[in-house]
């Protein structure tokens, strides 16, 4: 009987949860047939979990007095010890081995993938998402194939955007149990003829989870948007953008102008200071890519499942990187580039078609105060070098020397590369070298949760096996400035 196998204080607890139960049920001025047999089923319950209680409570009885007698026969009265009474509940070292064998937090968290330990019956969604993070952020713990970087990322996105119903920790716990591990593993080599009933069970929990039709989700501890998301990433704009995750298809914020103060006399009235109230959104749009694998390379790689996490991640770096530059924003990420273009933003050089010393401060300038402690600059390493070159005799102008083994700073603010933004400036038409400003003002929402699909077999023009398999897999991602005027970008036209 599963009530056998609760602790005390769950036996308790239960009890309680039956009784209030069924006083609901007696308040109703009538009871339907299904009210009828919930009531006897609870009523039946109560009894078995009662006896059970009763049961435990006469073992522990009975351990008492052993170990009363045994204490007794080996030493002097004087020098015997009681049981000491803990202050709390994780003072479990002196608990009662037989009501608490160990405490509640550790009994349910010992294998925090086991969700048919949860009682949802009488409580709030809020009470239950609140368990669902506790045992995600013990999962990540837990969770195999991962290293510190990894867990710590990924206690990040828990502790910070999931909802107040678990829905991150519920994907969380469905896509990095030992048994999701095991199926998507097998998957991955396609070896689906191995996966067992328990982890069957554990892909068809994972795939409720999402509105994706067909493909399995990469376990968390792999997955590319959890990785990059936790500052894995080589893309430098993410690496200072600021990075949100997207339950739905449309992240949605909010922004506010200025408060407008006021000096005020004593006794005045207050004027009326409320902010003006946006929403800037910012759409997610799906990416896919494509993993080919010869058979033989699949047969001799034993860490095939990791590589292909790998992989799937530099690729996506890599499509983002040039998205949050140029991207167009149709069907796609709004680069930073595109979002300035045209804007009261975009600051001329000084010189037609010629780029030098003075544009620099220039940009500098015009970027407001407000923003200017948090900046950073995004330009080409081509035109980092053309920075170094403005002083080749150590002037006022010069930037750092050759080799210089110290962090790449330009006016005092970090200097991050892109390699889509023009690399150099070509006469009669708009060369966009350079944007600086406070990068917490474009947001990069991420999805979390990339699917993949096992294709055991790819084919030729002729339609025949070509002796590969492949993954296809699939995320989504969004990006925008939500606030040009945070930005400068300097066009050399």
């Amino acid at each position: 009987m599963p009530q056998l196998q609760l602790s005390h204080q769950q036996a308790v607890i239960r009890l309680r949860d039956i009784r209030a139960a069924l006083e609901d049920l007696e308040k109703r001025d009538s009871l339907t047939a299904d009210d009828e047999q919930q009531f006897d089923e609870l009523t039946r319950e109560f009894a078995d979990v009662d006896d059970h209680r009763r049961q435990l409570e006469r073992r522990s009885a009975l351990e008492r007095v052993r170990a009363s007698t045994q204490a007794t026969e080996r030493r002097p009265a004087a020098l015997s010890v009681e049981r000491g009474t803990p202050v709390n509940s994780r003072d479990s070292y002196d608990l009662d081995p037989v009501l608490n064998p160990d405490s509640v937090e550790d009994r349910r968290f010992r294998n925090p993938w086991d969700l048919g330990e949860m009682r949802s019956f009488g409580r709030s969604p809020e009470d239950v998402g609140q368990e669902l993070r506790a045992r995600a952020l013990c999962a990540v713990e837990k969770m195999a194939g991962a290293n510190d970087r990894i867990r710590s990322g990924a206690t990040q996105i828990i502790e910070a955007w999931d909802d107040k119903r678990g829905t991150i920790a519920r994907m969380c716990l469905a896509t990095s149990s030992p048994e999701y591990m095991r199926a998507w593993s097998k998957l991955a080599r396609g070896k689906s003829h191995m996966v067992t009933p328990e982890e069957q069970q554990a892909l068809e929990r994972a795939m409720s989870l999402t509105d994706n039709a067909g493909g399995y989700l990469v376990p968390f501890q792999l997955d590319p948007t959890v990785i990059i998301t936790s500052n894995g990433s080589i893309n430098q704009i993410r690496q200072v953008a600021r990075q949100v995750v997207a339950t739905g298809d449309v992240w949605n914020g909010v922004s506010a102008g200025a408060v407008s103060w006021r000096w005020a006399a004593e006794g005045s009235e207050a004027g009326d200071n409320a902010p003006a109230f946006g929403q800037p959104s910012v759409p997610v749009y799906k990416a896919d890519g494509f993993v080919p694998i010869s058979i033989e390379a699949m047969d001799d790689a034993d860490n095939v499942t990791t590589e292909v996490g790998k992989l799937l991640a530099f690729g996506k770096d890599t499509l983002e990187a040039a998205a949050f530059v140029t991207g167009s924003g149709s069907g796609q990420p709004t680069g930073i580039v595109t979002a300035l273009t045209g804007t009261g933003s975009v600051v001329t050089s000084t010189t037609t078609d010629t780029f030098a010393a003075g544009d620099v401060y220039k940009v500098d300038t015009a970027l407001p105060g407000r923003y200017r402690p948090n900046a950073s600059w995004l330009a080409n390493r081509g035109i980092y070098n053309a920075i170094r070159q403005f002083d080749a005799n150590g002037g006022t102008n010069l930037w750092e020397r050759i080799g210089a083994d110290v962090p790449p700073m330009l006016l005092g603010r970090r200097a991050l590369e892109a390699e889509d933004m023009d690399g150099t400036v070509n006469a009669s038409q708009e060369n966009y070298v350079a944007v600086y400003g406070d990068f917490d003002n474009y947001v990069i929402a991420d999805r979390i949760g990339m699917s993949i699909e096992f294709l055991p077999h790819l084919v030729g023009a002729n339609r025949r096996p070509t002796g590969q398999r492949g993954w296809y897999a699939w995320y989504r991602v969004g990006a925008d400035s939500v606030n040009d005027g945070a930005f400068r970008m300097l066009n050399i036209t």
